[in-house]
């Protein structure tokens, strides 16, 4: 006899990753609560009325009993740009500290929450210092199998090199010789659904390729079928100005201060998925022609 599916509530199933899940967590026929401020975007993917709760995670009010009867709750909760005057701790760590309540109280028995590859390591970065911090509280609660998820970067944060390319130039901090394998959000998708049926409480995941910066620039000019021209930025200059971004106020340079981090080195996780970044480049390039 099949084994019932576990019932899932999604937070933040309206950003990038949060609408693979969704897509795959309905495809996979598991039951489905998922969180939006916005419901019309779920609604236009498909879910049902039964399937989507309206709230404001910042808000605890809003969240009252939205864990009752939910066994496992999946957490894409996060800002990358700032809006309403909120900041990483407003939303990264307390709305996600408000859902942690929320779980706790029903009695939920597995909350994943997804991290960043590398976060605890980079704790100057202001973004990655809000999530560790709630990534820290979830192992400490008393959620019986909690999980941190930190993945490489997102194929959708690779796109700029993309835009790059399609202008004609890709510039590049250093040599172009760090290496990263980055993730498309469908294979981490199926990873994070994988993950509702271990007991593993800490997991690094990434892209099948590992390839370095000039490599990402080469696939990219492939893509938008332009020749290769690439301009190498001296790394004192990004030294200089991740420097003089620490001192400014996140909501103008957070984003830019972790990535100005994360491109400084090597980024590899444990491979997984079978995406490619030339498919999904050209995927870009297609569908820019038939607008």
């Amino acid at each position: 006899m099949t084994e019932a599916k576990p019932r899932v509530l999604l937070a933040g199933a309206t950003g990038y990753l949060g609408r693979h899940l969704a897509t795959q967590l309905c495809n996979q026929d598991y039951p489905l609560l998922a969180l939006a401020r916005n419901p019309k975007k779920l609604q236009a993917m498909g879910l049902t009325d039964q399937q989507i709760r309206v709230v404001e995670v910042t808000d605890p009010g809003s969240l009252r009993g939205c864990c009752d009867g939910i066994e496992v709750v999946i957490s894409c909760v996060g800002i990358t740009r700032q809006r309403d005057g909120l900041g990483y701790m407003d939303v990264d760590y307390q709305a996600n500290m408000n859902l942690l309540k929320e779980a706790e109280q029903a009695g939920v028995r597995r909350f994943i929450y997804i991290s960043a590859f590398n976060a605890p390591a980079f704790q100057t970065v202001r973004l990655l210092r809000a999530k560790e911090r709630f990534a820290r509280q979830l192992l400490n609660s008393t959620i019986a199998k909690p999980c941190v998820i930190r993945p490489n970067g997102f194929f959708s944060d690779m796109t700029e090199f993309y835009n790059m390319a399609k202008r004609g130039r890709v510039y590049l901090f250093g040599a172009g010789t760090q290496q990263l394998n980055p993730i498309h959000g469908d294979d981490l998708a199926n990873f994070c659904i994988e993950a509702i049926h271990t007991h593993d409480r800490e997991l690094d995941v990434g892209g099948p390729e590992i390839l370095t910066h000039r490599q990402v620039a080469g696939i990219a000019f492939e893509a938008a079928q332009q020749p290769t021209k690439i301009t190498c930025i001296p790394d004192w200059l990004r030294q200089a100005t991740l420097l003089l971004s620490s001192y400014m106020p996140e909501k103008y340079t957070g984003t830019a201060e972790f990535f100005l981090t994360a491109t400084a080195q090597d980024m590899i996780a444990p491979a997984y998925g079978q995406h490619t970044l030339a498919s999904y480049f050209h995927k870009l390039n297609i569908s820019e022609h038939q607008l």
